[in-house]
């Protein structure tokens, strides 16, 4: 409560009512407003547990200042680009995917074309059909989380051994983080693509694009992530959506060492990259992964330091529980839909490109980017209003990240699963949609919350840690 409600002219205040505040508009009545809501279902026991084991405990203030300082001041570099056999160790017949861990039986359309695309490219099986059989057999296949493995994966997020990788170090923590190269939109793998357009794009980056990248970065040394970051949210990207901005900042950065390193190869190369808006997407989600494992292992900490999909489950890590999962349903994406789709051919939400929401990215900095409402709908007061709800469930504002329309403050940074269970506010995520039917690709864009389950969960188990 302010002076000058004390002290001025009385207000009324309303709390969650808006008939009464509209009522009182139309009286002219001076009033202040809060924005509140119950409680997320189930959560009255849990945080009533968190409360008396974990909120009193002095030590969750400092593990929480630990870990959210050590996501926030780490300092991303793109230092290099590896195939994924030798970054990763990755193996014939092993595949990494997006989101919490998942088995075939229950992968949904996107992820198994994924993974059938994967075999067909590593030369597993001659047809969509033998490729199929052999997953759903298990002989010979071995599938994991991309974020057991430092490593984050759009969409469908399927990593095989020939594919190649962008490798992020993190300089002030020297933890080390990898992502695919960005194929462009369309029908893509990472939508659960697999024609013959799809494996020979892939097999052209892993011929051309790879290692022309990696020539060029041996040449023009690592790059500073976090600055092109803090640049592109300046000129209106908000880093999982529209990324339009950072890559025409790689692409400055990189163009003359790659016309240096391949001049045979540099004008498609760079031809590629400058028609794909979406090509840093990738690399900004590797940074965002290093700035999150900068955070991991903190006993006693509430921060989110994994959100991730894989098109059936949404699953959170949190810094004091180790590598548990905590996963619910997830969602259909609220949006746009492009041609002729809609609804009903949309997959519920994939993918580990929630990353940069958990970093204080993505939905959490729409208000950087009006632009993005024309891609995942809504009002350009919509997005300033999702990243200001955000700041109602972080534990604090990024340094570096800073958004023009709200005066340069920080993006909102760090999720507490405290927090999103004491107000019930949700973490916002824009997204792309994927097909519900494996090769569709993607059918639109839109906005999606977590299941509020999760977080509860979470919570639970930190009361009994």
């Amino acid at each position: 409560m302010t002076l000058s409600m004390l002290y001025g002219e009385p207000r009324v205040i309303t709390v969650g009512a808006e008939v009464l505040a509209e009522a009182l508009d139309r009286q002219a009545v001076p009033q202040r407003r809060v924005d509140w809501r119950p409680p997320a279902p189930g959560v009255s026991a849990a945080l009533a547990g968190m409360l008396a084991k974990v909120l009193a405990d002095p030590r969750r203030e400092r593990a929480n200042a630990t870990a959210v300082g050590r996501m926030l001041s780490a300092r991303p570099m793109l230092s290099g680009v590896r195939p994924a056999r030798e970054a990763l160790g990755l193996e014939a017949g092993s595949f990494f995917h997006a989101g919490p861990p998942i088995t075939w039986e229950r992968a949904s359309g996107p992820m198994r074309g994924a993974l059938v695309g994967a075999m067909l490219f590593e030369g597993l099986a001659a047809t969509p059909e033998e490729a199929a059989e052999r997953l759903a057999s298990g002989a010979g296949i071995t599938l994991d989380s991309c974020h057991h493995h430092r490593t984050v994966g759009p969409m469908a997020g399927v990593v095989s051994p020939s594919m190649w990788m962008l490798e992020v170090t993190d300089a002030e923590h020297g933890g080390t983080a990898y992502c695919s190269l960005n194929e462009g939109l369309g029908k893509v793998l990472r939508y659960g693509a697999y024609g013959p357009e799809v494996i020979e794009r892939l097999r052209w980056m892993g011929e051309v694009l790879g290692p022309v990248l990696a020539a060029a970065l041996e040449r023009c040394g690592p790059l500073d992530l976090r600055t092109l970051i803090a640049q592109a949210l300046q000129m209106g990207d908000e880093l999982h959506n529209r990324n339009r901005a950072a890559t025409s900042l790689l692409v400055r950065e990189i163009a003359p060492a790659v016309v240096e390193a391949a001049p045979g190869r540099a004008a498609e190369v760079l031809r590629f990259i400058n028609g794909n808006d979406h090509f840093f997407l990738n690399a900004g989600m590797a940074a965002a992964k290093a700035a999150a494992d900068a955070a991991r292992g903190v006993p006693g900490s509430s921060l989110v330091v994994a959100m991730a999909r894989n098109g059936t489950d949404f699953g959170i890590q949190v810094s004091g529980l180790g590598d548990r999962w905590f996963t619910g349903p997830a969602g259909v994406p609220d949006g746009l839909y492009l041609g002729g789709y809609g609804p009903d051919d949309a997959n519920p939400d994939i993918g580990d490109s929630t990353i940069t929401e958990t970093t204080g990215l993505g939905g959490f900095a729409m208000a950087a980017a009006p632009a993005i409402v024309r891609f995942v709908g809504g009002e350009v007061a919509d997005a300033v209003a999702a990243t200001t709800s955000m700041y109602e469930i972080t534990l604090a504002e990024h340094p570096a990240y800073q958004i023009p329309g709200l005066g340069f403050r920080g993006t909102p940074a760090g999720i507490d699963v405290a927090l999103v269970a004491r107000t019930g506010v949700l973490p916002v995520v824009n997204t792309g949609i994927a097909g519900r039917v494996a090769g569709t690709g993607q059918v639109g864009a839109g906005l999606v919350s977590p299941p509020a389950g999760v977080f509860t969960a979470a919570l639970d188990a930190l009361a009994a840690a």
